[in-house]
């Protein structure tokens, strides 16, 4: 047996212990009435912080403490997105770093305000001298993501001032971070092509004068070219992805660890973490997966019964991952209606157009007007869900020529600026660490002596 075996041996052992050993009986669940996951019993999440930040809209409480289906808004510090998104539009500009700015200090930037921000998040995009080759060229990853989270806590090291505390220190290591987030993630895909794809390396300077999106899609693609088209609605993408509430997993990941005074570097490498998740960050992977087989076993696209029928093998576990669900629908906050996804749809289609992937883009419109009816048939309920975001980001990446991989790095590239807003908060108005309680349900055992096992 070799050295491996019989590593993977003993592991198996212990492995076969532990989860013999570990599970707890369901029932105890509803006895204690413990909030699994952070619940109430009708789906609504325990209050457990306040925060001006970010506000995510997808039903009102009746009297009764029903939940009561809304059209879905997401808001920036009290403003709707679909407004930031429209004045973007109107004035044909990027909005992301405006997004930034907002979520960070409260309020809208004046085009003073925004350009000086601008110019320094440009010109920190830059990685620290040998930061490249030490820390992401050496050890590099098959998951970028995790080389991301090495890359901030690296961070630290390159960081003259890591342990000071005070907010003026806090938001520069904080926008340093948004700046570079970019940079990190792209330079990190390119030395997993080098090491684990057998490909070249191409390793382009970032442009300062570029907007974040503009700025990704010149470090990813061999030639560092781009329509104005693609970074626009990769531009959106990140508008769309920057913050949503307290509550998220991630987000709730910085409060938390923040609260133990931690360094910055700390918080977010943790939130890093949350978001590589398959079931936070990593979802729309899930759902371009689930359209590949689609795609490969209905043979009209255009048919609603032929499609109708998959999506019932998909609920009923006879398709894709057994699992039940149809990715990309339904979302623990959002009803009616998710306003990302309706943005972000609007947009997929004008892409669509310039790529030639309208019949792709019309199964995906297919789809979301099936779904939620195939859901609620199968699952026998009459919880009203709509089409998330992750049904149409996927899409919009792949139509950007965008690697798989990539997906969930851009989500953090996005989140970094919620993040940072949440990091900053916990840090003038939190106070207090966060110390939830566990009831143990293990029962009172007597001590055996070793030689009596």
């Amino acid at each position: 047996m070799s050295e491996l075996e019989s590593v993977d041996t003993f592991i198996g052992k212990l492995s076969e212990l532990a989860e013999r050993n570990d599970p707890i009986n369901p029932d105890l669940y509803t006895k204690f009435d413990v909030k699994r996951g952070l619940r109430n019993a009708n789906g609504t999440g325990v209050l457990v912080g306040l925060t001006r930040i970010g506000d995510v809209v997808g039903y009102d409480i009746g009297t009764s403490g029903e939940k009561i289906p809304v059209p879905g808004k997401l808001l920036y510090r009290g403003y709707d997105v679909v407004d930031i998104v429209r004045d973007a539009e109107t004035n044909d500009d990027f909005c992301y770093e405006q997004c930034a700015y907002l979520l960070l200090f409260g309020e809208l930037p004046n085009r003073e305000q925004l350009n000086e921000f601008r110019s320094f998040i440009g010109k920190s995009r830059v990685l620290p001298p040998n930061f490249t080759e030490d820390m992401i060229m050496k050890a590099p990853s098959n998951d970028i993501m995790n080389k991301l989270a090495r890359g901030v806590l690296a961070s630290y090291s390159y960081d003259k001032n890591p342990e000071d505390r005070s907010v003026a220190n806090n938001l520069r290591q904080c926008v340093e971070l948004i700046s570079r987030f970019s940079t990190l993630a792209a330079y990190g895909y390119q030395a997993r092509r080098r090491y684990f794809e057998n490909e070249s390396m191409f390793i382009h300077n970032p442009v300062p004068e570029y907007s974040t999106a503009e700025n990704f899609l010149h470090l990813i693609r061999p030639d560092g070219q781009f329509t104005k088209l693609e970074s626009q609605i990769l531009d959106l993408a990140l508008i769309l992805h920057a913050e949503h509430g307290g509550g998220n997993n991630s987000s709730l990941t910085v409060h938390v660890v923040s609260s133990a005074d931690t360094d910055t570097y700390s918080a977010i490498a943790a939130a890093v973490g949350s978001l590589k998740g398959r079931r936070h960050g990593g979802a729309n992977i899930r759902v371009v997966e689930m359209m590949d087989e689609i795609k490969a076993n209905v043979k009209d696209w255009s048919s609603d019964s032929e499609v109708r029928e998959y999506l019932y093998k998909i609920a009923r576990k006879e398709a894709f991952d057994h699992s039940g669900k149809i990715y990309g629908m339904g979302h623990a906050v959002y009803t009616v209606s998710d306003p990302r996804a309706l943005l972000l749809r609007e947009k997929a289609r004008n892409l669509a157009a310039e790529k030639g992937c309208l019949e792709e883009y019309n199964l995906y419109r297919m789809i979301e007007e099936i779904a939620p009816k195939v859901v609620m048939d199968v699952h026998h309920s009459d919880k009203q869900i709509c089409a998330n975001v992750d049904l149409y980001s996927g899409f919009v990446y792949t139509m950007l020529n965008i690697p798989r991989e990539l997906f969930t790095p851009l989500f953090a590239i996005s989140r970094i600026a919620g993040w940072s807003a949440h990091r900053i908060e916990e840090l003038v108005a939190g106070g207090r660490i966060y110390r939830p309680a566990y009831k143990n349900v293990c029962e009172r055992r007597d001590y055996v002596p070793i030689d009596k096992r």
